[in-house]
């Protein structure tokens, strides 16, 4: 697995505020991937920076949360 780099932790806070913009605008399920997306790779990027103790609520929380919004995103009716 690559490491995560400073470059990939700024796309991933491009994407979060893209999300937030888009979803915003009434895209939801567009805006919603985004943010899961960002959201993943920050956590992803933080696995390994944190110790064994506090790793469950600082990286598994966090990914859990995105993985669950990634899910719901997919599943959200398509138009209104």
């Amino acid at each position: 697995m690559r490491a995560i780099t400073r470059l990939n932790l700024r796309a991933a806070g491009a994407a979060i505020l893209i999300g937030i913009f888009v979803g915003a605008l009434g895209f939801v399920r567009t805006g919603s991937l985004l943010i899961a997306a960002g959201t993943g790779v920050i956590a992803l990027a933080r696995l390994g920076q944190v110790d064994a103790r506090r790793r469950i609520i600082e990286c598994y929380f966090p990914l859990a949360i995105a993985g669950v919004l990634f899910t719901l995103a997919v599943a959200l009716p398509k138009g209104l």
